[in-house]
């Protein structure tokens, strides 16, 4: 069976929103990518929906993050893709992150976490310096909250300094950025093969 993979879009823009995305780009080459490797993937734009504030599974009333949660973990591999603000992830990623923290909680009886044997990667898109830093901190906290992240599992684009062309602008994807969405998809297939047929061991009895 194809590996399914859930890519969560956290870009600022609503899908009728009048510019285009770069990180839908982006995602748009990782998923051509991963394709290769048999992997079907869905994608989310996180603006799109009510993700309310709060480190629950369901904040109530109006609460779009618990079907959300259910496609996540119906899933064999998470695509976190953001731009860059202020040198950070965009509000609306860190607000997924902060409802994937009541994962810590959701264990199983062998007290794994229900992300357990999930595999994450991150693509990162910006027209300033701080791939590196916004990557870091997704990785982090997607280990933090039980995913697995292969070697590699970052694609990015920064534009220059104080420039104001954007990755969707660009008329031709640059070389080095599509050997870093091959070597995603590639490790990240692999990996997730792997611990979708044989899982992490439990807690001893």
């Amino acid at each position: 069976m194809p590996l399914k993979a859930l890519a969560l879009n956290a870009t600022l823009k609503t899908s009728d929103a009048k510019d285009p995305s770069s990180t839908d780009r982006m995602i748009a080459l990782i998923d051509k990518a991963l394709s290769e490797y048999d992997v079907v993937t869905e994608v989310l734009r996180l603006a799109d929906f009510n993700v309310k504030p709060g480190v629950t599974s369901d904040e109530g009333a109006g609460d779009d993050w618990p079907d959300i949660r259910a496609k996540l973990l119906d899933s064999d591999i998470l695509l976190l893709a953001t731009p860059i603000w202020l040198g950070q992830p965009s509000s609306i990623c860190k607000r997924a992150l902060e409802r994937m923290d009541a994962f810590l909680d959701e264990t199983d009886d062998q007290g794994r976490m229900v992300s357990y044997g999930k595999v994450a990667a991150v693509a990162v898109v910006g027209n300033e310096d701080g791939a590196h830093h916004v990557s870091a901190e997704l990785y982090q906290a997607l280990n933090d909250v039980g995913f697995t992240i292969p070697a590699n599992a970052v694609a990015y684009w920064v534009g220059e300094a104080m420039g104001s062309t954007n990755f969707v602008d660009l008329d031709k994807v640059p070389k080095v950025v599509t050997k870093a969405v091959d070597m995603l998809a590639r490790n990240t297939a692999h990996l997730a093969g792997l611990l979708k047929a044989k899982q992490y061991p439990g807690e001893s009895a």
